[in-house]
């Protein structure tokens, strides 16, 4: 009976809790590191902070390293934050900024959207890629939020990330070099904005850390609750942002979107969450689907380019501002590049968080409706 005993219930306590320290702080570890990585390459990489923790989970994957995956409960938390950073973005002087030009912008949102899901559909006839996957890979904008929420719509993670990220580093290459192409000496206005960035150890946005990071849970948590009680898709994510959206929309301050170093690491988990999907059997899917992606890719980015001399002829702003007003994602860089070009940030920021937060949200919605029987099948 003792030796039941002392093989029983009481001695298998103590390891599964050691067991489970362990874990967290060797994911903890993990992160810090990926993000130091990112740091680290700032300077040399475009989304530094999502495509080098990527790069790092995916060598990790490959070699063997590690098979873990990131704590569900981290995911989730992950994309809670990152809906209310989206959400952010939709705010007051935003959208009073972009109100002169109300239907050119709504016209070419709505053309992008419509260009991204030609893409997604043509890539899906060839059954290299599966619908849903190819929506979220195509879907131009918002591509941290949209890569952690494709696991919920039952898409390849891997292939999503591998899609957004071609894209954005395909942005965020050419728009300095077309941008300069484009200008000339009369064409350069005072930078009227910054970008989306956070200095410092800030956190999030407000002067008050403490409270902004209260304020920032409670949205959190208050969006996810509301988001599973009316049944969006993806609530972790669209509950938050859209609740953060209607604060700032409101005219309440926002003072609590993650920025600097919190939204760094936010960015860190997402990529390394998808670097760790990238085993041997994928990476040699997605080596099948480089040409494909890539054509798609640099069509979207031609015809987003086209749509930005039917805006610059409708609304008289300078082409390169509508360039960069229209690219397909790619904001922070974007943004970067405006700032470092003097143009119109504050128009370009204007268009790109709009349809940001348009092409976030209608992403799920769309693959319901493109792709109904993939839920069931799952």
């Amino acid at each position: 009976m003792s030796s039941s005993i002392s093989q029983g219930t009481i001695p298998a306590r103590a390891p599964s809790r050691y067991v489970l320290w362990r874990r967290w702080a060797g994911w903890l570890t993990l992160i810090v590191i990926a993000y130091m990585i990112g740091e680290s390459a700032e300077s040399v990489l475009p989304a530094a902070h999502l495509l080098a923790p990527l790069v790092a989970g995916l060598a990790l994957s490959a070699t063997g390293l590690t098979a873990d995956q990131v704590p569900a409960r981290l995911n989730r938390t992950c994309q809670a934050g990152l809906g209310v950073l989206i959400g952010s973005y939709l705010n007051p002087s935003t959208l009073e900024h972009a109100s002169g030009a109300v239907l050119p912008l709504t016209v070419v949102t709505a053309a992008t959207i419509g260009l991204s899901l030609l893409a997604a559909a043509a890539m899906a006839r060839t059954g290299l890629i599966d619908r849903a996957s190819a929506t979220l890979g195509m879907i131009a904008g918002g591509s941290a939020a949209v890569i952690s929420a494709a696991q919920e719509h039952n898409a390849d993670s891997r292939t999503v990330a591998f899609l957004q990220c071609l894209r954005v580093a395909l942005v965020a290459a050419t728009a300095p070099l077309v941008v300069h192409w484009l200008i000339s000496p009369q064409m350069t206005t005072p930078a009227t904005a910054t970008p989306y960035t956070g200095g410092g150890w800030h956190l999030v946005t407000g002067d008050h850390q403490g409270i902004g990071l209260l304020l920032l849970a409670g949205v959190c948590f208050a969006g996810i609750v509301i988001g599973r009680a009316v049944r969006l898709p993806s609530p972790a994510l669209l509950g938050p942002m859209l609740l953060t959206a209607a604060i700032t929309a409101g005219g309440f301050s926002e003072e609590f979107a993650p920025t600097g170093l919190l939204r760094a690491f936010l960015f860190t988990i997402v990529g390394l969450d998808i670097g760790l999907r990238f085993t041997r059997p994928a990476m040699t899917h997605i080596r099948r689907l480089l040409p494909l992606a890539l054509c798609c890719t640099v069509a979207i980015s031609m015809a987003c380019a086209g749509l930005a001399w039917v805006l610059s002829a409708t609304v008289r702003i300078p082409l390169a501002d509508a360039y960069l007003a229209t690219t397909p994602g790619g904001i922070n860089a974007v943004l970067t590049t405006a700032v470092a070009t003097h143009a119109d940030v504050s128009l370009i920021s204007s268009v790109q968080s709009v349809r940001l937060f348009i092409m976030v949200l209608l992403a799920p919605l769309v693959i319901r409706l493109l792709t109904p029987r993939t839920a069931d099948s799952g």
